[in-house]
C-alpha cells in the first residue's frame, strides 16, 4: 500500500507516545504518575453529565446543523458578553468535534499551498502539522523567556516575509502555560491585519488563566481585533476532553466557506454532547468550573515549589493553562533522556520539549499540572530521588 507523503511527513505527537509508553509500564503493574498529558482529573460538571443522562433517553440523535446546534451558539455568545465583555453575533460561531476540528476548518479556509504561517517555538504540535497538511509552509520563530516564549511584535516583524500569510498564536500557550500580554497581543494583531493577513488565535486555556487584581478574567482577542478567527473548546475549562466539543468565532465572510466545510468534513459535531454542553452555560456549572480554575492555581504553586525545592528551574513561571516549562539542561541529560529515564527508572511521565518545536527541543520539558494534588507530590518526590541519582 502506497502511504502518502503528508501522511508519511507527520511527526509523532510525542505526549502521546509517551502516555502508551505509561501505560505498559502500568500493565506490567507498576504505578505511573501521569504527567505528560493534558487532561483535566475531574472530568465534566456533574449538570452537564446529568444532561447527558437526559438526553440518552432513548430519542433518535438527528444530525444537527453543520454549524451546530442554534441554542449552543447562543449560549456560546452570551458567555463572551458575560464574562469577557465581548458581544459576538452567534451567527459568526461554528461549534466542531473538539478544537481540532476547528483548527481545521480554519486552515482550509484560510490557507493556499505555499502560504507561509508564522507560529512561536515552542508551541502545541499538531497546530503547524494541520498548516502543513494543507501545503503551507510553517516559519517556526523562535521565543526566549525574556518573551515568556512567546511571539512579540518585534519577531513577527523581522520573520515576516513575503509569503506570509497568517500568523496563529496560542495565548495561553501549550507547552508554557504563559500568556501574550493583551497590549503586545493586539499589536501582533495589528501589525498582520495593516498587512492583509488573518490571526488566528487559540484560546482554548484562556477561561483557566489567573484573573487580575480585581478579579477580572483575562481579555478575549476579539475585544480589541473582531475580525480574527478565535478557537476555543470544551475540553479545557470545561473539563470535557474526551467529549470531542469545541468552537470558534470566525468574520462574518468566512461563516459560508465554514460552513460548506463542516458540510463535507465532519457533517456536524456529535449532536447528544452538543445538547449536553448547554448545561455548561449555567450559573451552578460555571461556578463548579471557576472552584477548579482555582484548584488548579493551588497545583501550580504546589508543583512551582516542589521543582525549585528539587534544583529544576523554571524560567518562566505560567500564568494560566495546566502545563509548566522546566529547564533540565543542569541535568546533563537532553530533554528526551530525561523524560525516558524518569519515566522507566522514577515511573514519572513527562514530555520533552521535541514536541513543540526546535528551539529548546533538548533542553526543556514539559509537565502538566492536571492530575491530582497527590500526584503531583508523589511526582515530585519521585523526579527528586530520580536527580539525586544523577549526581
Amino acid at each position: 500500500m502506497r502511504i502518502s507523503r503528508r501522511a508519511q511527513a507527520v511527526a509523532p505527537f510525542y505526549a502521546m507516545e509517551f502516555g502508551k509508553q505509561a501505560a505498559a509500564l502500568e500493565a506490567q503493574g507498576h504505578h505511573v504518575v501521569k504527567l505528560s498529558i493534558g487532561e483535566p482529573d475531574f472530568g465534566a460538571p456533574p449538570a452537564v453529565l446529568d444532561a447527558m443522562r437526559e438526553v440518552m433517553d432513548g430519542r433518535p440523535m438527528t444530525y444537527t446543523a453543520a454549524l451546530g446546534l442554534p441554542a449552543l451558539r447562543q449560549a456560546i455568545a452570551d458567555f463572551y458578553r458575560d464574562r469577557h465583555d465581548v458581544e459576538v453575533d452567534p451567527s459568526r460561531i461554528v461549534v466542531t468535534a473538539g478544537a481540532s476540528a476547528a483548527l481545521v476548518l480554519a486552515t482550509a479556509a484560510l490557507v493556499d499551498p505555499g502560504d507561509e504561517v508564522l507560529i512561536s517555538d515552542p508551541s502545541y504540535p499538531c497546530n503547524r502539522q494541520i498548516v502543513e497538511s494543507f501545503g503551507a509552509r510553517v516559519s517556526l520563530v523562535p521565543t526566549t523567556a525574556g518573551t515568556r516564549f512567546q511571539l512579540d511584535t518585534a519577531s513577527v516583524r523581522s520573520h515576516w516575509t513575503d509569503a506570509t500569510r497568517g500568523v496563529m498564536v496560542a495565548s495561553p500557550s501549550n507547552p508554557t502555560g504563559t500568556s501574550v500580554p493583551t497590549d503586545e497581543l493586539a499589536a501582533i494583531c495589528d501589525l498582520a491585519r495593516e498587512r492583509g493577513a488573518w490571526r488566528i488565535v487559540d484560546e482554548i486555556y484562556l477561561d483557566l488563566s489567573d484573573h487580575d487584581d480585581r478579579g477580572r478574567p483575562p481579555r478575549s482577542a476579539l475585544s480589541f481585533d473582531p475580525d480574527a478567527v478565535v478557537i476555543n473548546s470544551f475540553s479545557k475549562y470545561f473539563g470535557m476532553t474526551g467529549w470531542r466539543l469545541g468552537w470558534c468565532v470566525v468574520p462574518e465572510a468566512l461563516v459560508p466557506a465554514m460552513e460548506r466545510l463542516a458540510q463535507n468534513y465532519f457533517l456536524c459535531a456529535s449532536a447528544p454532547a452538543q445538547h449536553a454542553a448547554l448545561a455548561c452555560f449555567t450559573p451552578e456549572s460555571l461556578a463548579v468550573c471557576e472552584a477548579r480554575r482555582t484548584e488548579l492555581a493551588e497545583r501550580r504553586a504546589l508543583v512551582l515549589d516542589g521543582l525549585d525545592r528539587i534544583g529544576l528551574p523554571v524560567p518562566v513561571p505560567p500564568d494560566g493553562a495546566f502545563y509548566i516549562y522546566f529547564d533540565v539542561s543542569d541535568t546533563g541529560l537532553t530533554s528526551w533522556q530525561f523524560c525516558e529515564r524518569a519515566l522507566q527508572e522514577a515511573h514519572v511521565a513527562v514530555t520533552p520539549g521535541r514536541d513543540f518545536g526546535v528551539h529548546t527541543a533538548d533542553t526543556h520539558v514539559r509537565l502538566s499540572y492536571a492530575a491530582s494534588a497527590d500526584n503531583l507530590r508523589e511526582g515530585i518526590d519521585r523526579l527528586g530521588k530520580f536527580l539525586a541519582t544523577l549526581q
